[in-house]
C-alpha cells in the first residue's frame, strides 16, 4: 500500500492553483470538472509520478471550522520537504510569500511556516 493522493482544503481553487504553481513551483497533474468544483491536483516537478496534492474545495461546513482552528492554533495543514531551507525561504520571500518567522533548527530538522493564501499554514522542512 502507498499514498497516492493527499489533500489540503482551500477556500478558492483558482487562487490555490495560482499560489501552488506560481509561488511554490508545483505543476498541475489533474484538472477535471466534477460538478461545481474540479478534481485539481498538483505534483512536484521533481517527482511528477509520485504523491499528488489535491487542492480540495471547502464544500463541507465542518471543514471550514477545522481549517480555521488549525490556522488559529498555528498548526500547519501539511509539510513539504526542501533540500535547502534558507534558499527556499529567501526565494519564497522574494515572491511575496508570508512567513510566520524565519527558519528554526529543531534537532536534525530546520523548519519554517508560511501562509498559502487559501486559509492554511504550510510547513517546509530540511532534514540534516
Amino acid at each position: 500500500m502507498k499514498i497516492i493522493v493527499t489533500s489540503v482544503m482551500v477556500d478558492d481553487q483558482e487562487k490555490a492553483r495560482n499560489f501552488y504553481t506560481e509561488k511554490l513551483g508545483f505543476r498541475v497533474k489533474s484538472d477535471i470538472p466534477v460538478g461545481e468544483y474540479n478534481w485539481l491536483t498538483v505534483v512536484s516537478p521533481e517527482e511528477e509520478h509520485s504523491v499528488e496534492l489535491l487542492l480540495e474545495p471547502m464544500a463541507f461546513g465542518p471543514a471550514r471550522v477545522y481549517q480555521k482552528e488549525l490556522f488559529d492554533a498555528n498548526i500547519p495543514a501539511t509539510m513539504f520537504g526542501v533540500d535547502d531551507i534558507q534558499e527556499t525561504y529567501d526565494k519564497l520571500l522574494e515572491l511575496g510569500v508570508k512567513f510566520k518567522g524565519e527558519p528554526v533548527k529543531m534537532g536534525n530538522v530546520t523548519i519554517a511556516i508560511f501562509e498559502d493564501t487559501c486559509g492554511n499554514l504550510i510547513q517546509i522542512a530540511e532534514q540534516h
